[in-house]
Parts: structure tokens; sequence; C-alpha cells
């Protein structure tokens, strides 16, 4: 098979030769790679065979990897060497998997360039100071601000900006970390610069690293260290590298697997797998080896399990993606693992791993016909049906799960189908958007195997639903898989486990990154024994008015887009369609936060209300006066640059950053786009038609330069809240009764003025379709923002994945979670 040699699947090429990248479709991936490494992956071009030996002839000059399946050493060896001598090198990836027991093994090439070795976003730290040690070594000792750890290395590289009074370290020249701490490190003598007065933000470079492959000929004899997948099972890795060099001269001298629970062919086995051991110098294994996991083995070498193969399918598709890209530590050079641990408590005897000529034949080899006849008549509970739903269901019904009358598979998901679903949640098409998700997951599942017995739910698992998955329900089933991607729906479900006694498989991805937990009733504790502990936020104060980092501006740009489109027009509509209960329900609250609310609607409906698109546009404009120049004043007029706290300390330390005001500038297009985004906003939001012109930049230009801006005059006396402690900006007024009755007599005059039956449309934020104008102006707004303080802008995609708060996901990460999940239990 090859793929990638035609860009596709959300990649069009623009005619320039770069490749288009759907960000809708692959919204979640991008989190992960990047753009770049996203372009590298269109591009490419893989070969996959699994067909017993495609000749070398095959692998084509345009080739990055190739990726073998079921080959013979001596095969591997010749295609190997193929590619190692090629110009450029094509990076070799063999796999296999047999019964429990998987390998893979890479060689990328005599030199193979890693571009970014974790994937991670480089580590940056705000300085609080920087000093001159009065050691004999004159190290400069740098310290951060301590609301982040710093998990720099030493060893690291760091740039410097930003910096004042030693500003020779803003010359862009990496300097090395030495005895790095939480929230300090030193680098080299700097006595000899300037002195350091405040400021400055350090980030870490990522370095690249080259690597050296060996070819398979020499890692067969000398495979160096192996990656552990357990570190239970220290000793077990060297003992499958010689099982597999066994198996393969198995399989040449007698051109076959090993019988099932055949014994000769076991002894045989054990045998191979001894001589190869005495004739290894280096790597010799000493005393003796484990006769029993051989023998298991070679009894079960010919079956290719499901759950395995997805598991060794998710490892070896992210090796390509490193190949391709050079993003992310390849494997270096074999990886074993083994799953014995799922085999039956109980003795197998040969009989019971007879094959029944079904097409559950591997299964039963490894695991007998008792466990086959269990998984087929289990009731099973699967909560979820996206990315981990999906990859379940595949495995359940490949498996052979729920396949009789006895048994069954509830699904239950409450969610719909998206476009950023379906670079990832295979069992989803395009025509299925907008579709239950758990309705088109089971039909999907039952053609994989029309004998699964499925029904599909869409309620969400919780509290409220509890009259639908009752305690009949849940005394009948045998096992509860978790495919959610949220805590709290976690939590309840281990409650509900915990209560029916029910085992419960867990797992979970981000990124690169997976986990599993496997529940066990008396056995294992459950999942909410242990809590990760909660995100910290970022103070209200900082997100308001000290922002310091670009998550901070697009906190605030999406609690702005919520207030102003979405729950302002909610209020608005609440007070029009009742204004009596509305009234009376305010002055029952008579507090501060009612208060701002009823100042809300009220500045809406009066001072800020547009009948016209103009009216949008003006509104728009005043809108940016007042965030990012009106704003920034009063805040500096309140406290100004050389401003000083209570204690006589610098008001304006890090982390805080001394702002400046922003002046509008039509030549400035992301000026000209806020406008854009925010009056068609508020045009939708007031249900005014959208003229042709409105995305027109010539013609908005002419049309903000119409707008009369008020000049600003800051006010003194106005408190700006500063306690990182507050939960709560609103400021309680002298007497908010009487601001409250004042503004509801207004209100009620306002209504008068309106048009018969008149309502708002409330706009609730979607951050996956890039047509609606919503990211355009979060991303806008933050960036605005972002250069009042000084901040680093970011792109539309970047903004997307903050603001939007999207999970990076993959799919080769949801394979190996649930292929280790279902095998491993």
């Amino acid at each position: 098979m090859v793929a990638g040699a035609d860009v596709g699947g959300g990649g069009s090429s623009n005619g320039s030769g770069v490749v288009e990248i759907d960000e809708d479709l692959h919204s979640r991936q991008l989190a992960v790679y990047g753009r770049e490494t996203m372009r590298q992956l269109f591009a490419s071009n893989v070969l996959i065979s699994g067909l017993n030996g495609l000749g070398a002839e095959i692998v084509a000059e345009h080739m990055i990897v190739v990726v073998f399946t079921d080959i013979s050493l001596d095969k591997a060896f010749e295609y190997d060497d193929y590619c190692r001598n090629h110009q450029p090198p094509i990076s070799f990836i063999k796999t296999e998997v047999r019964g429990l027991f998987g390998s893979v093994f890479c060689d990328f090439g005599p030199e193979f360039t890693v571009l970014d070795v974790d994937g991670e976003d480089p580590r940056a730290g705000i300085i609080a100071s920087i000093t001159i040690s009065t050691d004999s070594d004159n190290h400069t000792i740098v310290s951060c601000v301590d609301d982040e750890r710093l998990d720099f290395k030493d060893g690291d590289l760091l740039v410097f900006s930003e910096v004042q009074g030693m500003t020779e370290l803003n010359d862009g020249k990496p300097r090395t970390v030495m005895c790095a701490g939480p929230f300090s490190f030193c680098i080299e003598d700097t006595s000899n610069f300037g002195t350091y007065t405040k400021g400055g933000i350090v980030t870490q470079v990522k370095e690249r690293k080259i690597l050296k492959f060996k070819s398979l000929r020499d890692s067969i004899r000398e495979p160096g260290d192996f990656p552990l997948s357990d570190f239970s099972k220290f000793t077990r890795p060297p003992l499958l590298h010689f099982a597999f060099i066994a198996l393969d001269k198995f399989r040449k001298e007698f051109g076959r697997f090993p019988g099932v629970a055949c014994g000769l062919d076991a002894q045989r086995f054990v045998e191979f797998t001894t001589s190869i051991n005495e004739a290894t110098i280096d790597y010799k294994i000493e005393g003796e080896l484990d006769e029993n996991l051989l023998r298991l083995f070679a009894s079960g070498s010919k079956a290719v399990l499901n759950p395995m193969a997805t598991m060794f399918g998710g490892i070896v598709g992210q090796e390509v993606v490193k190949a391709c890209s050079g993003k992310f530590h390849p494997l270096c050079q074999f990886f074993y693992f083994d799953s014995v641990e799922s085999l039956p408590t109980h003795q197998l005897y040969p009989k019971d791993l007879k094959p029944l000529s079904s097409r559950y034949d591997a299964q039963i080899s490894v695991f007998g016909s008792k466990l086959q006849k269990k998984l087929r008549d289990a009731n099973v509970f699967v909560v979820g049906s996206g990315a981990l739903g999906c990859e379940f269901l595949k495995n359940l019904a490949l498996m052979g799960v729920s396949c009789s009358h006895r048994g069954k598979i509830t699904i239950t998901d409450d969610d719909v189908i998206e476009k950023s679903n379906l670079s990832r949640q295979f069992l989803f098409r395009d025509w299925n958007i907008g579709q239950p998700k758990s309705t088109v997951a089971a039909t999907a599942a039952s053609a994989i195997n029309s004998c699964l017995h499925i029904d599909a739910l869409q309620n969400r698992a919780c509290l409220e639903t509890e009259h639908v998955f009752h305690d009949a329900f849940w005394e009948g089933l045998d096992v509860v898989i978790n495919a959610l991607d949220n805590v709290n729906a976690r939590m309840y479900m281990d409650m509900r486990c915990l209560y029916f006694q029910k085992p419960l498989l867990e797992s979970g991805t981000l990124g690169t990154k997976c986990n599993t937990q496997v529940v066990i009733p008396h056995l294992t504790e459950n999942y909410g024994a242990s809590r990760d502990p909660p995100e910290k936020q970022a103070p209200m104060c900082t997100v308001h008015s000290f922002p310091h980092n670009i998550d901070h501006c697009l906190t605030w740009a999406r609690s702005e887009f919520e207030g102003l489109l979405e729950k302002t027009p909610k209020e608005v509509n609440s007070f029009l369609s009742n204004p009596a209960q509305y009234v009376a329900s305010m002055k029952k609250a008579g507090d501060a936060q009612a208060r701002e609310l009823l100042d809300r609607v009220f500045e809406c409906l009066e001072k800020e209300y547009c009948e016209t698109f103009n009216d949008c546009i003006t509104w728009a404009r005043l809108k940016f006066e007042g965030y990012f120049s009106n704003r920034v004043k009063q805040l500096t007029f309140t406290f100004p640059e050389d401003a000083a706290t209570s204690m006589g300390a610098t008001f304006w330390s890090a982390p805080k950053r001394f702002p400046r005001p922003l002046e509008f500038s039509a030549a400035d297009s992301s000026h000209i786009h806020f406008i854009m985004s925010a009056s068609i906003l508020r045009a939708v939001s007031f249900g005014i038609s959208i003229p042709d012109w409105a995305k027109d930049t010539d013609n908005l230009t002419d049309a903000v330069s119409k707008v009369a801006v008020p000049e600003f005059k800051p006010k003194s006396r106005v408190k700006v809240e500063t306690d990182e402690k507050t939960k709560n900006i609103s400021s309680a007024s002298v007497d908010d009764a009487a601001v409250i009755e004042d503004l509801l007599s207004k209100l009620e005059a306002c209504a008068k003025k309106l048009p018969p039956r008149f309502q708002m449309k409330p706009i609730q934020f979607e951050k996956d379709d890039d047509t609606n104008f919503h990211m355009d102006l979060i991303s806008g707004h933050a960036n605005m923002r972002a250069r009042n303080y000084g901040i680093p802008v970011v792109d539309k995609l970047k903004a997307k994945i903050i603001a939007g708060r999207i999970i990076p996901a993959i799919a080769t990460s949801t394979a190996m979670a649930h292929g280790h999940r279902t095998c491993v239990p």
C-alpha cells in the first residue's frame, strides 16, 4: 500500500506548491503537530507492505518511509540495506505481532536529524531578578517569578529578551543552564555586563539532535539498550529479541509457524532460542531462559490478535510521522512488548485451543474457547462514542464481543458528529455530520460484524438519567468502558461502578500521550482514589488588568465575546419577555452583580442600540477605542510607570507588564479586521442584514473614517483591583438598591421605544466554523490586547487552540490506548 502519493484527506495545493490544510477538519492534529509538520505529512510517500516480500525494486525513488509487517529476516536485511544505501536514505520500519507478543524495529539511516525531541512548546519564564554569585565560580543567578515551575534542566539552552540594565543578555545568543531549580538557574559569569534593573523573559531553545542508526544486520547482533514498556519486566526484552529471531529460524526451517499447543514444536522453539543465546557474546542472557514464556510464544505465534495489531499500528503510525517530519524522538531501535497477563488464570488444555473454523480462531488459539464464549455473551456499557469510543467499538466488533443473543453492547453519547471529528473518529463520514454519534458508530460497528448486538442511546450518563440507566440495567452489566473526555463524567461513572461493583476500563489521550487504567472490584484502586491537582487558573485581576502572556489575553477576549454577544442578549430577551418578573428578580437580588447586569442591558438598549449596519460599525470602532486605548490610559493614569506599592516596592515589577495604548489606524489590516468581525457579529445579534460591502476592507475603511470618536480623559479615584485572591471584579456602590431602581425605570422607558416583539439573537461561541467570524473577533481582540502589553501575538489557529480549549488529539495515541486497554484486561 502506498500512502501520500497525492495530497488528500483535508489538504490541497494552492498552486504554488504549498499545501493548504483544512483547519476545521484537522484542528486537533494541528494542536499536536503544527502546520509545518502537517504539510510534511500530507506530502509524504509511505510504502506499507504485508504481502510476504515485495521486492526491493518496489521501493520507488520517491518513498520516504517503508513499513514491512510480515517478511523474513533475510528479506528484511536486503530491504534495509537498500534503504540505507539510497540517497537520501529511506527510513525502514519492520514490525510483527505474534499472539501476545509484538516487536518494532526502526532504522532511519546512518544520520537522522530530530528537529524537535518532544514536540512541546518551548518553556519560558519571567525574570524577577539577576544577581552575580559571590562564590569563586562567579556564576550569574537568574530568579524567575514563582507562579509556575520552570522545568529547565542542566544543559538546556535559553535566550534572553526584554532585560533592562543588563542589556547584553538580549543579544539572542543561546546560554547554557546550570544548577537548574524549580524557579531559578545559573548561567555563565556576567559580571562585566551592565547592572540589571528590571524585566526580562527567558525562553528555551529547542535543539536539533542527530541520531546514528545501526543497520538491521548490526542491530540483530548488537541490539544495545531496549526501551522498556513495563519496568517489572526488566529482563524480558532481551529474551523476546532472541525469541523473534528463533521464530524466523523455525519458519525458515519448517516453512510454517509452530503448532498451537504442540509440545514438540514448542521444544524445538526453545532449543532454537537457547542456541541463539549461546552463540551470542556481548548480549548473552546468563542463567536459565524462561521456557514457559517461550512455549507460550511458540503456541500463539501464528495468531494476529486485533488489540495487539491496534496497539502496534498506533506505535508504528507514530514512528512513520517521526520519520516524515523529524518531530519527536524515534524508537532506537528495537521495541518489544508482551501482554501475557491477559491469559486466563485457569489452565488451558490443547482441546481448549482447538480451532472452530470461525473468524475468532486466532483468539481461541491464545485465550481458549471458554473465554471466547464469555466475550460473546458479555453485557457491556460503553459511555462515549468519539475517538475513544469508535476505536473501542471497532475492537469489540472484531473480537466478537456481545455477538450472541445473551450478550449486548449499550453505547450512549449525547453529542452529534462535527467536521473536526472526521480526521480521527474513523467510523464517521462527511455525510454523517449532524447525526448522533452513538447511532452512526453502532451502525458502522454492525457492518464490521453483523452478529453484533448493540443498542445506541443519546443520553448523557449522569444523575439526571438514572431513570434510564437504572439499578436493573447496572446489575446486568459485566463490564463498563469509559470513552469520555472530561473528569466530572469519569468521576460519576467511577462512583456508579463502585456502587454496583462492576469492572471499569478507563483511558484517555492528550496529544502523543495516553493512559489506561483497569479497575477491578476488590483488586485495584478505583479511578477516583487518586486525582490530579486542579488546573491552575490565572487570578481575575491578572486577566482583567495585568496580563503577561497570550493565554491571559485570550481568556479575556473570550470572556468579553460571551458577555457582549451571548450573556447580554440573553439578559435583554429575559427582560423583554417578562418585564415584571425580571424587575422583581433584580430588585430581590439587589447586589453589585445585579446592578452590573442591568447596566449592560441598559447600555445595549439605549447607548449602544443598533438599527443599521453603520450603527454596528460605529459600535465596533468605539469598542476598539474603549478596549485598547481608553482602558489602558485609565490604568496607566491610576498606576503610572513609576508607581510604587504601599510597601515602597515598584508597582510595575515582574510579572506585571506596563501597557501602552493603541492608536487606531485604518492602514493596519488587523485593526480593520477587528472592526469587520465585531460589526458583523453585532449586526447578527441585532438581526440587522449584513450588506455585501461589509467584508470589503476599502468600503469598511471609508465607513470607519466617518465615526466620531470622543476624546477620553482619565478619571481620578478609579478603583483597579490588584488583589490576586479576588474572585469577582464587581465593585459595590454606596447604594446598589437605589442604582438598580434607577436603571429599572430607565429600562422600562427604553422598552417602549423598541419595535414590537423585539428580541436579540444570543451568539454562542463556536470555534470550529471558520466562516462565522467568532475566532476572527476573539483572536483579533486578544492580539490587540497583547500589543498593548508587549506580549507576542499568535495566529488564528493558535488562538483557536487556546481560546477554544481544544484538546490535542491524534489517531495513533487513541489506537495505542485502546489496543493496550482491550488486550490487557
